[in-house]
């Protein structure tokens, strides 16, 4: 494992970023706006105005991040984020796999389902599941349902759309061989579709699972956190990065993205 040039670049490489993280974060500066002083008319005849270029000097140093996550990771209402974001995904991921993968085969075995349940799969599929914030809200006795029924529709239609097109894809050889052999529909789908979709079905839950730590941590920040278990910090990740931000914690806000990235 030592010896392993892809582990070593790997580790080099990140160690590289944050170094230059650091430097960057600590010299005021490198990345001002001033930096840019010399190319103002360039910057000015492409459009760009000095008030919209970067100051990376702004962001959190790595080393005060590490202080701060220190701090945070002894503090109970932390993990009560990581868990409440954590339930929220997994309940809609869980359902999304449930209905989407049966919806899915349907739609791919049966004209008539194709034929009733795509064009208004297809209408619904283009909305963005943030879109459903405030609708889900209105709709759902809790905001913890609303939360879980926007991430079930982020992994939904990327899981039903893998399935569909793993189905469809599938030799037709394959059918007319079991078919000249006596299978039944049953056996059919069973030594058939459900294998040659398989490989779709993973693609499709592992991709649904990225888009559900997406939308989760916005459907957090939009609407409050939810049900704020254990007080104000207990409302999920995306919560906690939100009232960190208006709490002018920068620091926790780059805790908060790293376990985002961590968790998902």
């Amino acid at each position: 494992m030592l010896s392993n040039p892809a582990l070593w670049r790997g580790v080099v490489s990140i160690a590289v970023f944050l170094v230059l993280w650091e430097i960057g974060a600590r010299s005021k500066q490198w990345m001002a706006p001033e930096f840019f002083a010399p190319f103002k008319e360039f910057l000015g005849a492409m459009g760009f105005k000095k008030d919209y270029l970067p100051w990376i000097g702004a962001v959190p140093a790595p080393s005060a991040v590490l202080d701060s996550w220190t701090a945070v990771f002894v503090d109970a209402s932390y993990w009560q984020s990581w868990y409440m974001s954590f339930f929220r995904v997994m309940s809609g991921f869980i359902a999304a796999m449930l209905i989407g993968i049966p919806f899915g085969l349907s739609l791919a075995m049966s004209r008539v389902a194709h034929g009733i349940g795509f064009p208004v799969f297809e209408v619904l599929r283009p909305i963005p599941p943030l879109a459903w914030v405030p609708a889900s809200i209105i709709f759902w006795p809790t905001q913890e349902t609303a939360i879980a029924f926007i991430t079930f529709l982020g992994a939904f239609y990327t899981i039903v759309i893998n399935v569909l097109g793993g189905a469809r894809s599938i030799d037709v050889r394959y059918f007319q061989a079991a078919r000249s052999m006596g299978s039944s529909r049953w056996d059919i789908f069973r030594r058939v579709i459900l294998p040659g979709t398989l490989p779709s079905i993973v693609v499709g839950s592992a991709v649904g699972m990225g888009i559900t730590w997406e939308v989760v941590v916005a459907a957090e920040m939009i609407s409050g956190g939810g049900s704020q278990i254990g007080g104000t910090r207990g409302g999920g990740l995306g919560f906690f990065i939100w009232l960190s931000y208006v709490g002018g914690s920068y620091e926790q806000i780059v805790v908060g993205m790293i376990s985002i990235g961590i968790a998902g």
